[in-house]
């Protein structure tokens, strides 16, 4: 595996960071063992990692559809304008609407695109209506639904090292 441009990662650094990317839940024993390293080099390397920010946390991935929340809308964000402080009032705003998944400044014919996951259309409607066109700067919003996840972060842990 060839480092990544401007790191210092080599090819067991890689290969520890692919693994955990797959099973975050697996024994130092097991991940030394699936790298070819002895547990003392690889627990050292792993606690790097961590140190380095490589790794930002390990967390259940939950499954949406057991919660019901199998409804997933993506919203694109126009605003009145995007000055420096439109930006950031924006920004902290829509943290706080939980239903929001991902948020992403986007250069296009758009400000910004929400991953919006609620549990049915009209629950949608509620949360688009009532809050995300409620945030500051907000001029226009264009809702686009999806029918299928076909890669989704659950289900293609590694994707990232392909």
């Amino acid at each position: 595996m060839a480092p990544l441009p401007g790191s210092e990662l080599d090819a067991f650094d890689r290969k520890i960071l692919e693994i955990l990317a797959e099973d975050g839940r697996i024994s130092i024993t097991d991940l030394a063992n699936r790298v070819g390293l002895s547990k003392t080099p690889c627990q050292q390397r792993f606690k790097k990692l961590i140190a380095e920010g490589y790794i930002d946390g390990f967390r259940a991935v939950l499954n949406p559809s057991k919660m019901g929340l199998d409804h997933i809308a993506f919203a694109e964000v126009k605003l009145t304008n995007t000055s420096e402080e439109a930006l950031r009032a924006f920004n902290a705003a829509v943290k706080k609407i939980i239903e929001v998944e991902e948020c992403h400044m986007i250069a296009g014919r758009f400000d910004y695109l929400l991953k919006i996951r609620t549990r049915d259309i009209k629950r949608y409607r509620h949360v688009l209506g009532e809050r995300i066109s409620a945030l500051p700067y907000v001029a226009s919003t264009s809702t686009n639904v999806a029918m299928e996840t076909v890669i989704g972060n659950w289900n293609n842990p590694g994707g990232q090292f392909g």
